[in-house]
């Protein structure tokens, strides 16, 4: 019997003992290739899947790297058959190939003519393909490049698009000032990602996921088109721009709900492209009314629908998602795979923070009771309901209040987040703090912001506004009283928002506070949010709300 962290078994799980001395190598060895889906305190399982499998064929990883692997950590002699699925599901990835061709436009050439043949047959791919050309290739209607490749997903033939991209219309675009420069790891995101032109690079809040989006629009130099999640996302990026490149005022425009701005470089915001009148998406067009040469999909992970749909057909633009978790709650990794294109780059968390590169970060989950006169209440409620009664109660206000005073007493910068209206209301009040919701207007948000990187605020109540692209480089402490029930990309961007490095503040170090209700459902979507945490290596001390003090 060999010693190693890994018990591999025949359903594709893979079992990490925690508390072994090569954990922490075997976790980043396996993330590369494999899903977490447990996380307890010993024990962690992940799942080898086919999109795990073809996003590490395409970002280089073969299958005979992830063979090694499992044979040299694991405890146990590892399944025969499990070695030779992983083999087969890898050689998959690019035995189909999307490629140009001088008379024919699109064509899909194959490897293996018999595989070519298959996937003629099924029912959703043999629409999109035109007439045979011979026995290895087949023309593909043009406007359906997009659309092939999710179907091609669906039935398990993965294609490597080598169609290559057009350019776009040109517009001079570099990278300005002297005082920075891009990180080695952000100059390896941008080369990995512009050597195949389309995919997704995935990094921790923090790690600088704008200055990669930046320099990639630097190589590119053309007109750009830049989504965002929110308004104040997008004032942001602005923001961003105008101090990291040659780009001014005038070449930025913002295309959400309160301006309609077309310029050279245009950000636009999700919501607003995403609204329907009628049975229309009037602001869809956006997408494809210009010459766009690239396209940046910020929080790629909440890629709306519609924009999927739409993206279908931008397949020759050159297309880059950023994020810091691929995980969608609504289980459209593939759409992400097939239509952005495949994880490019990934590094994990706990390497950077050893590098320094992102903030060390303490993670406690700190328990309440739920009063005993909402006992009653909460066993004769459904679950919503439960939720709301578990997550919101009042019984987390003092542990609140304690925790605020002890970080406001040596000075840190706080941010309380949760999910429900009036519970950050009543705490808000409760800590004498202003609250920020989705009511709340962007230009009083922004000025609340503001007042908090300048330290004129040391609290902020925040509703899930502040779960993606709000640059907080100051606050270094975050109490969740609420999530959105078990959403892992909520937890992996809450604590995402304590990781920014502050040069005024180099030794800084993050404190992330969960307050969870004890034996309600509320301790059970917490223990759901915090899985991707466990995988980047995070563990949460427990304590009771007595221990605060």
């Amino acid at each position: 019997m060999m010693s190693g962290p890994l018990i591999v078994q025949s359903d594709r799980t893979v079992l990490l003992e925690v508390d072994h001395e090569q954990a922490d190598a075997a976790r980043r060895a396996v993330a590369a290739f494999a899903d977490l889906e447990r996380a307890p305190e010993h024990i962690h399982t992940y799942r080898i899947t086919p999109l795990g499998l073809w996003n590490a064929r395409a970002a280089g990883i073969d299958a005979e790297y992830v063979v090694d692997t499992l044979l040299n950590l694991s405890r146990y002699p590892v399944p025969h058959a499990l070695l030779v699925d992983i083999a087969e599901i890898m050689s998959r990835y690019g035995r189909l190939r999307l490629e140009k061709d001088p008379v024919h436009g699109l064509v899909m050439r194959a490897t293996d003519p018999a595989v070519l043949e298959e996937v003629r047959h099924a029912k959703t791919v043999a629409p999109l393909l035109g007439p045979s050309l011979d026995e290895a290739t087949v023309a593909v209607h043009g406007q359906a490049r997009g659309e092939l490749k999710q179907e091609l997903v669906k039935v398990g033939w993965p294609a490597e698009d080598l169609a290559g991209f057009v350019d776009g219309t040109a517009h001079p675009i570099a990278l300005d000032g002297t005082d920075w420069a891009l990180r080695p790891y952000q100059q390896q995101a941008v080369d990995t990602f512009w050597s195949s032109g389309s995919g997704v690079v995935v990094l921790p809040c923090g790690a600088g996921k704008t200055l990669v989006g930046a320099a990639t629009m630097a190589i590119s130099s053309t007109i750009t088109l830049i989504l965002v999640n929110s308004t104040l996302s997008a004032r942001q990026w602005k923001a961003e721009l105008l101090a990291r490149t040659s780009l001014t005022e005038e070449e930025i425009g913002e295309y959400s709900g309160d301006r309609k701005e077309v310029r050279p470089v245009t950000i636009a915001t999700y919501q607003v492209l995403a609204h329907r009148r009628g049975e229309l998406y009037p602001h869809l067009e956006l997408l494809d009314a210009h010459d766009w040469g690239l396209i940046i999909y910020d929080e790629v992970h909440l890629l709306p629908a519609p924009i999927f749909r739409r993206t279908a057909d931008l397949q020759a633009r050159r297309r880059l998602g950023l994020t810091a978790t691929l995980i969608r709650e609504d289980g459209r990794e593939r759409e992400v795979f097939s239509l952005i294109g495949p994880k490019r780059f990934d590094t994990p968390w706990k390497q950077m923070e050893a590098q320094g590169w992102i903030a060390p970060a303490l993670c406690t989950e700190v328990r309440v009771d739920l009063p005993s006169e909402r006992r009653m209440e909460y066993a004769a409620s459904e679950e919503r309901e439960r939720h709301r009664l578990a997550a919101g109660t009042q019984a987390k206000d003092d542990v609140v209040a304690r925790l605020v005073a002890r970080h406001r007493h040596t000075g840190e910068r706080i941010l309380v987040i949760g999910q429900f209206v009036e519970q950050l209301e009543q705490l808000g009040e409760h800590l004498g703090a202003p609250v920020l919701t989705g009511a709340t207007s962007t230009k009083v948000r922004q000025e609340r912001f503001e007042a908090f990187r300048r330290g004129e605020l040391d609290v902020l109540v925040v509703s899930k506004i502040a779960n993606f692209s709000v640059d907080l480089p100051q606050a270094s402490v975050a109490i969740q009283v609420s999530g959105t029930f078990g959403s892992r990309q909520e937890e992996a961007q809450r604590l995402g928002r304590l990781l920014r490095t502050d040069s005024e503040d180099a030794e800084k170090r993050a404190h992330f506070y969960s307050v969870v209700t004890r034996d309600t459902v509320d301790m059970e979507y917490a223990a759901k949010r915090q899985r991707f945490l466990s995988e980047q290596g995070y563990g949460y001390q427990i304590l009771d709300a007595a221990d605060i003090v």
